[in-house]
């Protein structure tokens, strides 16, 4: 079986994006601008932790500025109560499942993810219905 065979249409044109402008030695953030640009996309959806809201701000306004349409969902929405989904839970618990529902209603063509906790990216991850890309990972240490 060749290597080719393993990729979907899709994921083969992800790949020739990715690989011209890996080329270009740009900062993330460059690079996602670009390839955005180059698979045509028009919307691009930001899924955060609120504690990454300053900088889920900054980069919408960079999708913004450059002519993207930009759809960004904190973690704590949808207000669920921790006990709804856990045991022993207090106060309201991240939903990201609600994130990737949300992103999903509002037409995102990528997904870029700025700290979601462990657990809560694979979640996020294996619901987001576009491909999906971390930007930052949230590090307790």
């Amino acid at each position: 079986m060749s290597h080719k065979a393993l990729y979907s249409p899709e994921n083969l044109r992800i790949m020739t994006h990715a690989e011209a402008i890996r080329r270009m030695r740009k900062s993330r953030v460059q690079e996602l601008l670009e390839y955005a640009r180059r698979a045509d996309l028009l919307t691009i959806g930001i899924a955060h932790c609120t504690s990454f809201t300053r900088e889920a701000e900054a980069l919408e306004l960079e999708f913004t500025q450059a002519g993207f349409k930009v759809a960004r969902v904190h973690c704590k929405y949808g207000h669920v109560p921790a006990a709804d989904l856990v045991e022993e839970g207090k106060g309201t618990i991240c939903n990201p499942a609600g994130q990737a529902q949300f992103l999903a209603e509002a037409g995102t063509q990528l997904n870029i993810v700025l700290g979601l906790c462990l657990g809560h990216d694979m979640v996020f991850n294996a619901l987001s219905k576009v491909p999906t890309t971390t930007l930052i990972v949230k590090e307790r240490k």
